[in-house]
């Protein structure tokens, strides 16, 4: 072959790459690392500064066949995977794995897949950064390690299949630590007091102040008072006392970077951590854009800079221009400074490769999601180098004089110059709309509003929230563990292993992920400390400088890590949870066991007794599930537990293989067909309830149903995850909390 060989990651890439180069070069792909440490063994040598033994796994064995016959007969070889510790330690493997060692060899890197990043990149190749390559050796070592050593001991201690992974272990935690916050958490009842006034338009105040005194989130704490703040309000004038007006501004948000980005597509497009990255991944690689054929329509993805290029500022400047006009132009393109102290500003923020190319212009050539995804780094891209946003913000207190002075305060903004809202908001847009709404009527001091109504309502301290996509990576980026790469496999890695449970859209940590957690904290302190790990996280940011050698960083860990561990083994009794009960069939105490799909109750002397029952949760079900036939074959059929929940089987399998869900019906009748019954269903997006009947009914509702008919509009109410009861017709705007009594809200009028 007279072409010089490029090896890239993947064929999308290798197909994108190739549009911008000559007939001079053939494009291949390695499909992605193609060494690595054994699966059988740890393949470390602890003795001889902790050599690795890399091996070339099965899969790959192929493919490093066929790379080494395209590039023996190459003059020359050109490694061009991403520039990252990753990118670089597959280029130092094929080195490796395809004998490369004396052949004559290129590193190239770009943040772009473009004609022009390609093109100079070819021009200024470099030498291959074995600073990146060691701190990517010592993540994967150590982390070997730390499984390898540690997932034995979990085995012994608590049950088979386990595994342990050192960040993982802290994202565990920190979802476990906000478990038991939640399940301390003791709420506090306290009421809040809102008038509606009129004065050339309604507008609405909160009860600030009693005397002079701010009231605080729980001044009033219970019914009692409310309702002797309502009879001292009873038939009261009102008057204006004070009016406050004042300029304020809001800058926009930062481009994004990987977390940022993680974060944003959670909140706005319901994303996982991992499909955001996967659909960055296809944006950055390429996509066909008709005639232009594959082209990559966004930087690299995995980043912690937001810096933006002088041809980024420029690019952006025109498309603003073009679509809004000059007056949302910058005098000066705005800059921003890396929070991250190990950020290599040399790198970019994650911006679209052309930032005239909009997002409705590419959408016929773009799946769904990877076109909500683009349109989203679009926008914070454009914005970024949009003006300041300009609001009045009004404050007005309204004063009623009872036995005491009563101050209400409303709150409103009038947006004088959008700037860059005009294109994109940070954080949830229905937030956004809420805070938009809040715009007040002309007032002065001095006006004497009518007062319409004026309501109590009661509420109660929540706890902490549970921890989600974005809050998750927020809190494990804030506390320095992790890096670009690492957030979205830390996350799916916990689930895959059962740690914790994904329920709408929040982590719950499981039973198992409760146990491991709890024993690597009160056993292996260091592994789950968050501060041990952010410094661990800085020592491999040091190696990929050059400023430490890896060997002494891993040696340090390891020593002591290994002898505790030995002396745990040791000293650690087998987690059993003992029941108060007898085994029937050989009178030793009972105990709760994990199998694979979850608990049961077994004998203490499991298996040289064999007796077994399920959990009485799980007795319920089958209960409930008795004397089900198969209409396939008229077997009865039998309740199961997989790993996602219990399901009927036949008990003819495996001649018969058919399987049903088990449906959690609410008794309620479906108003619609009133055949069927209200029945409890999951989706992506949470619980809804549904018709028994669907397909052939297909009434739904999002709120569990009450069984009670709306007083207003004889529809099914239907009580909500937050405990309102509201009217299954959506035209309907009944609503009530559930703990509030009807005569607590009392309408005053002058």
């Amino acid at each position: 072959m007279t072409k010089s060989l490029v090896i890239v990651e993947s064929p999308t890439k290798a197909k994108t790459i190739t549009r911008f180069l000559d007939g001079k070069y053939f494009v291949a792909a390695s499909f992605g690392h193609i060494r690595d440490l054994p699966a059988s063994k740890m393949g470390i040598d602890i003795e001889h500064d902790f050599e690795p033994t890399y091996v070339v796994p099965p899969k790959a064995k192929k493919r490093v066949a066929e790379l080494k016959k395209l590039a023996k007969d190459a003059p020359e070889v050109i490694l061009a995977t991403d520039e990252d510790r990753e990118g670089e330690a597959i280029a130092w493997h094929l080195i490796s794995a395809l004998g490369l060692e004396k052949k004559t060899i290129k590193r190239i890197a770009f943040h772009e897949i473009t004609k022009t990043a390609i093109a100079e990149a070819l021009e200024h190749p470099r030498q291959l950064d074995l600073h990146l390559v060691d701190a990517q050796q010592a993540r994967r070592i150590l982390d070997r390690l730390v499984g390898y050593e540690l997932s034995p001991f979990l085995w012994k201690k608590v049950r088979r299949g386990l595994s342990a992974g050192r960040v993982q272990s802290v994202a565990v935690r920190l979802i476990v630590e906000r478990e038991r916050e939640i399940q301390k958490f003791q709420p506090v009842e306290y009421w809040s007091i809102e008038a509606t006034f009129n004065k050339d338009g309604q507008f609405i105040g909160k009860l600030a102040k009693i005397d002079g005194q701010a009231l605080g989130q729980i001044g009033i704490k219970d019914e009692a008072r409310a309702k002797k703040i309502l009879a001292d309000l009873a038939n009261r004038p009102a008057e204006i006392i004070e009016v406050t007006k004042k300029k304020t501004r809001r800058n926009p948000a930062a481009p994004f970077i990987t977390s940022t980005m993680q974060q944003e597509a959670a909140r706005k497009l319901g994303f996982s951590a991992k499909q955001t990255m996967m659909y960055a991944q296809q944006l950055y690689e390429g996509v066909e854009i008709g005639e232009e054929g594959a082209t990559g329509l966004i930087t690299y993805m995995r980043t912690d800079s937001v810096n933006l290029s002088d041809f980024a500022l420029e690019s952006a400047k025109q498309a603003i221009t073009e679509k809004y006009g000059k007056d949302y132009l910058l005098p000066e393109p705005r800059k921003y400074a890396s929070k991250s102290k190990n950020a290599q500003e040399a790198h970019e923020a994650i911006r679209p490769t052309d930032l005239n190319r909009d997002p409705e212009s590419v959408k016929a050539h773009l799946d769904r999601n990877q076109y909500r995804l683009y349109d989203l780094i679009w926008k914070r891209t454009i914005a970024t180098q949009m003006p300041e946003a300009v609001f009045d913000q009004t404050s007005v207190d309204t004063a009623i004089k009872g036995d005491k002075q009563y101050i209400f305060r409303s709150t409103g903004q009038v947006i004088k110059f959008d700037g860059f809202m005009k294109v994109y908001l940070e954080g949830t847009d229905e937030e956004t709309a809420e805070e938009q709404e809040g715009l007040l009527p002309e007032l002065a001091k001095g006006d004497k509003p009518k007062v319409l109504k004026i309501l109590p309502k009661q509420h109660f301290t929540q706890p902490p929230p549970r921890f989600s996509d974005a809050s998750l990576i927020k809190a494990l980026e804030e506390q320095g563990i992790g890096r670009p790469s690492t957030y979205a496999p830390t996350i799916s890695t916990i689930q895959d292993r059962g740690y914790v449970d994904k329920i709408e859209k929040k982590f719950h940590p499981t039973d198992i992920g409760f146990i491991v957690n709890d024993i690597l904290v009160e056993h292996f302190p260091k592994v789950v400390d968050l501060q041990f790990t952010a410094q661990m996280e800085e020592q491999l940011d040091q190696i990929a400088e050059g400023e430490k050698e890896w060997v002494p960083v891993i040696k340090e860990f390891y020593g002591p890590f290994h002898d505790n561990l030995k002396t745990k083994e040791k000293e650690v009794e087998r987690h059993v949870e003992l029941l108060d009960e007898k085994c029937p069939d050989c009178g030793n105490p009972l105990q709760v066991k994990f199998g694979r799909f979850g608990k049961f109750i077994c004998c203490s002397t499991y298996p040289e007794c064999k007796y077994t029952r399920p959990l009485p949760e799980e007795q319920k079900i089958i209960d409930d599930n008795a004397g089900v036939i198969c209409e396939k074959c008229g077997k009865p059929m039998v309740v199961k537990f997989g790993r996602f929940g219990s399901f009927l089987g036949c008990s003819g399998y495996p001649e018969c293989k058919n399987i049903k869900k088990i449906v959690k019906s609410t008794g309620v009748p479906c108003p619609v067909c009133g055949e069927g019954e209200m029945v409890e269903r999951k989706s992506k997006r949470g619980i809804f309830y549904s018709c028994s009947k669907y397909p052939q009914c297909k009434f739904l509702m999002n709120g569990k149903p009450t069984g009670e008919k709306c007083p207003k509009s004889g529809d099914l109410l239907m009580e909500m995850k937050n405990g309102v009861i509201k009217c299954s017709n959506k035209e309907c705007d009944f609503e009530k909390e559930i703990k509030a009594e009807a005569e607590t809200v009392e309408t005053i009028k002058t």
